[in-house]
């Protein structure tokens, strides 16, 4: 992945847009980035992480304050990221969360973090995604590392990664686990040991469930047999046998037997409990048949009584209503009259209804003849006088309705009026403009002219400027793929010289091997004899003398892979010659491309040529830019001259127009001025007239509502006299009194007819029990006795059904407590075995006994890690540290049971001791924070699919060195730039700024606000 371009604007200290362009650094490979302490050197980095992942490392766990401070609430925020990545580039453009004014209305709303990825294509930048959760799933896949990656191998921000160095066991993994996703062991870990803690959990569950099965059987045989003994109904037969199994199953020696032998003697007691079941079965029997003859004398003792009562009730109830018949007769005699008054009522109501209207009728005219009177309206007592009045009033209205369209067409035309004023006002003044702009076109054409003749040969000057700068371009490729030739032939030459000394060895190495093995087939053969059999050279069966080898013989398979080996280094060495030469053919026609010049003399040159090709270049520009106003100036004057007539022409218009509508309005004002009279408008002598003309109609129809409610009142009272002469009542107030709401009538009549039906049904209910209970005495008989006999059956049978209940329950629960027992004794066994193998495998894993070096499956798994990351920054330290010290790793155990596996230590070679690497000065830990981080970026980067890394960052620390190892970090860095790396270096060391010319300078403002400046070392230019 590598770096082009970051935008900042409205980020931490930056208040307006800053760019970095990091291309411009492609050449340099290192930069500084400078500044006073607090102007945001380490916002620019903050800004690159936030782009990037949409965080920030040093907010971590903190309140984010991403938005510059000196921004308004109108000023935006964002921050813009180019980089390159699987061989395309992209652009990720954030904003924060943060304030803004409302749209409408008052106030601040809160703007949401926004995010937009985008690719560059053939046609230009293309949308990719355009949500934060799209655009970081999106990266994701891109970048190929995540943020902690990102920071321990790109962005080393400052006081990191010094942490990784001095940092203990537990936070080294907690570390190494983000980066090399090895929680899953951790996981497997936890998985096996809750595994065994399920298992020892089930195995001691399984054996108590047995243990407390047979307890609780074996207490309820006791239980049983205890309570048979105390017991009336203790049975003869099997009571002894039951006793003795308890005995022996629950007495003091239970102990002593065993699961099988408790589990014998149980099923023998269940045996004996299901006789006691079938006897408790016939005593049931028995008590339900006594209950049900004693239920039988109850229910018809209970009937007797019942109707004995009876009897006694209704010879009362008939006496108390045979006492409430003068009452009764009262309530006949109101009934009557109520319903005689009944049809007299709607007269009544009538007469009170026209009586009631007369009243606001004779008000209502008052307030009519007062309303007309404040109007103006007085004298008119007599109808043909309202009449009249109202007539004259309706001429007028009609006169005036007239003249109310003259006074809105009237108010139409002075606006009118005022419009053609202000087209006039306009038409002047664009006359005047145009003819202004049209005086001054002569001499601004001329100073075109003048400045376009200077400028004629800039195309032909572009065009030698641009060729030239091809070719010098081309050489200076030519020139760089010398001196990467170079490198590769020096190489090769120094592969060739290895690969011929490594084939000297190899033959000297198959040669001694023949000689060693003619020397030593003397004792090979003699080696091979047996006594009494004949040898192979000279058939003797005798061996008085064999030989012996002066060392180990050499065998057929030895020469043969000597030979093998003689073979394969002769073939590496002809390869590694005609690599040697291919190499410098390749550099001779590199450097003859180049013409012979270096790769910096080549880029001066290409430097001022391409000065004077963006002269060249800024001149065509101006030329075509001076062209395109020249002739975008005489089409101006040509439109002008259009414009000034048409101009003059709606000047006359206007102006004619203005005249027609003045005339216009001043006959309508003398008419409308005639209709108003002495009112503000003809609308307000409108609205007078129509009030008189409504008042004076109301005065009339008061006057004709009083008349007719008069003639109804008197109506009323005629037919109402009628009908009280022809009824029994002799006065209105008779009428009155007996008149009763319906309610009231329902109540008088129910009650009346409630009484007569109560006394004859009583009457008749006490003639069928006199006749049913003919020569029983009047006293109610006592069926207590019967009760009881109830009683005591009922008592009976459930004392029997909750024995048989008891008894099968008990002898039921024992069974199955006897048959669970069984399965679990079973169970029990296999579970400890599976206990055993999972408690020894989670143990280990864990760090637990029999694991004698507290190790965690997942420290093992990292130990690895950290031990290929020492060997990658051990070639970085032992250069910076002048072959001083090198880092190791050690699993020795921790103090006082801490983890281990994962420590660090320090091999000083002066003292040939190993030493923490606290113990090392702010320089040293410096030197070997900066190599560890390295090594773990090769790693890391290693492990995430070899990602190419094309630039990287270092935060702070080089203060604390001095000159010379200053010195030695400094072409640790310079090597890291080789194949095209970028190295950014954040420091306040002086003497870093004279040995890095390219430089991103931050300062802050007087204002407050920072600012960005970026120097590359041959070319210096603004961001």
């Amino acid at each position: 992945m590598k770096l082009h371009r970051l935008e900042l604007e409205g980020f931490g200290p930056f208040l307006e847009r800053q760019v970095v362009d990091f291309d411009a650094f492609a050449d340099d490979g290192i930069f500084l980035i400078t500044g006073r302490t607090g102007a945001g050197k380490s916002s620019v980095l903050d800004g690159v992480c936030y782009g990037l992942y949409g965080g920030v490392p040093r907010y971590d766990g903190a309140e984010r304050r991403l938005r510059s401070d000196h921004c308004g609430l109108d000023d935006p925020t964002s921050v813009t990221v180019e980089f390159s990545a699987e061989g395309r580039r992209w652009r990720v453009t954030r904003s924060p969360e943060y304030e803004r004014p409302k749209r409408n209305g008052a106030g601040t709303t809160k703007e949401p973090h926004r995010a937009a990825l985008e690719v560059l294509e053939p046609e230009g930048w293309t949308g990719v995604a355009a949500r934060p959760v799209d655009v970081a799933a999106q990266l994701d896949g891109i970048l190929g590392l995540t943020q902690q990656q990102f920071l321990q191998v790109i962005l080393l921000a400052q006081n990191r990664f010094a942490r990784f160095l001095l940092a203990k066991n537990d936070e080294r993994q907690a570390l190494l686990r983000t980066l090399f996703g090895t929680r899953s062991f951790e996981q497997y870990a936890t998985a096996l040991d809750d595994r065994r803690k399920r298992a020892a959990e089930r195995l001691a569950a399984e054996g108590t469930e047995v243990s407390t099965l047979l307890d609780e059987a074996e207490r309820m045989v006791a239980e049983v047999d205890a309570a048979r003994e105390v017991g009336p109904e203790a049975d003869a037969v099997g009571g002894s046998d039951v006793r003795e199994d308890v005995a022996e199953s629950g007495g003091p020696g239970r102990a002593t037997l065993t699961i099988d032998e408790r589990l014998a003697r149980l099923i023998r007691a269940v045996e004996r409990l299901q006789y006691r079941v079938e006897a408790a079965a016939h005593e049931r029997e028995a008590a339900k048949g006594a209950l049900d003859a004693a239920l039988a004398a109850e229910r018809e003792a209970a009937s007797m009584h019942e109707r004995q009562v009876e009897r006694q009730t209704a010879r009362q109830h008939l006496a108390a209503l045979e006492s409430d018949a003068d009452r009764v007769a009262v309530l006949r005699a109101e009934s009557a009259a109520a319903a005689a008054a009944e049809v007299l009522r709607a007269s009544v109501d009538a007469l009170d209804r026209t009586r009631r209207a007369v009243e606001p009728a004779r008000a209502a005219v008052d307030a009519a003849v007062r309303a007309a009177a404040d109007l103006g309206e007085v004298g008119l007592d007599a109808a043909a006088d309202l009449t009249i009045r109202d007539d004259e009033l309706t001429t007028v209205i009609a006169r005036v309705d007239e003249a109310l369209a003259l006074e809105d067409e009237w108010a139409t035309i002075e606006a009118d009026v005022a419009r053609r004023r202000a087209d006039v006002e306009r038409a002047e003044r664009s006359a005047d403009e145009v003819r202004t702009r049209r005086d001054g076109v002569p001499a601004a054409l001329a100073a075109l002219d003048q400045r376009i003749a200077a400028l004629t040969d800039a195309a032909s000057r572009r065009d030698v400027a641009a060729a030239e700068r091809t070719e010098v371009a081309r050489r200076i490729d030519a020139a760089l793929d010398a001196e990467k030739l170079a490198e590769e032939r020096d190489i090769a030459d120094l592969a060739a010289l290895v690969r011929a000394d490594e084939l000297r060895l190899a033959v000297e190495a198959w040669s001694s091997l023949l000689r060693r093995r003619l020397a030593g087939a003397a004792a090979e053969l003699a080696h091979a004899l047996v006594d009494g059999e004949p040898c192979a050279v000279c058939g003797s069966r005798e061996h008085p003398a064999p030989a012996v080898g002066a060392g180990e013989p050499v065998t057929d398979a030895e020469v043969s892979a000597a030979e093998d080996r003689k073979n394969a280094a002769t073939e590496l060495d002809r390869l590694a010659s005609d690599a040697s030469r291919v190499a410098r053919d390749a550099h001779a026609l590199a450097a003859a491309r180049a013409g012979g010049e270096s790769v910096t003399a080549l880029r001066e040159r290409h430097d001022r040529v391409g000065e004077t090709l963006a002269q060249a270049e800024a001149d065509v520009a101006e030329f075509d830019r001076l062209a395109a106003a020249r002739a975008e100036l005489l089409d101006r004057e040509k439109a002008d001259s259009i414009e000034s007539e048409r101009w003059a022409h709606e000047l006359a218009v206007a102006r004619q127009d203005l005249a027609l509508h003045l005339q216009r309005a001043e006959a309508l004002r003398a008419a409308v001025e005639d209709a108003r009279g002495t009112f503000d408008s003809v609308r307000a002598r409108r609205r007078d007239l129509r009030a008189r003309r409504d008042a004076v109609r109301a005065v009339i129809a008061a006057r004709i509502e009083h008349e007719t409610r008069t003639r109804a009142a008197a109506d009323a009272r005629a037919t109402f006299d009628g009908l009280r002469g022809e009824s029994a009542f002799a006065h209105e107030d008779d009428v009155r009194t007996a008149l009763r709401d319906p309610a009231a009538r329902r109540r008088l009549e129910s009650a009346v007819g409630e009484h007569e039906a109560a006394l004859a049904a009583v009457r008749r209910r006490l003639l069928e029990l006199e006749l049913v209970l003919v020569g029983a005495p009047d006293e109610p008989i006592d069926f207590a006795p019967a009760a009881a006999g109830v009683r005591d059956a009922r008592s009976a049978v459930e004392s029997a059904a909750a024995a048989h209940a008891a008894a099968s329950a008990v002898a039921t629960r024992v069974r199955d407590l006897a048959q669970r027992v069984d399965a679990g004794s079973s169970s029990v066994a296999r579970l400890s075995e599976a206990h055993a193998v999972v408690a020894r495998l989670a143990d280990t894993m864990a760090g637990r006994a029999p694991n004698t070096r507290r190790m965690t499956l997942e420290t093992f798994v990292l130990a690895a890690e950290l031990e290929e990351i020492v060997d990658a920054a051990n070639l970085r330290l032992d250069h910076m540290s002048a072959g001083r010290y090198r880092l190791q790793h050690t699993d020795a155990l921790a103090a006082r049971g801490a983890a281990s596996g994962l420590g660090l230590e320090i091999m000083d070679a002066f003292t040939g001791q190993c030493r923490p690497p606290q113990s090392l000065s702010g320089g040293e830990t410096f030197l070997a924070s900066l190599a560890l981080a390295l090594g773990l970026a090769e790693v890391v980067t290693a492990r995430a699919g070899g990602i190419r890394l094309d630039t990287l960052f270092i935060d702070e620390g080089f203060g604390s060195l001095d000159d010379e190892t200053l010195d030695l970090a400094m072409r640790t860095l310079d090597e890291l730039r080789q194949g095209g790396r970028t190295v950014g270096v954040i420091s306040h060391v002086a003497s870093m700024k004279d040995q890095l010319p390219a430089q991103v300078r931050v300062t802050a403002t007087p204002r407050g606000p920072s600012v960005i400046r970026q120097d590359s070392a041959t070319v210096a230019a603004p961001a």
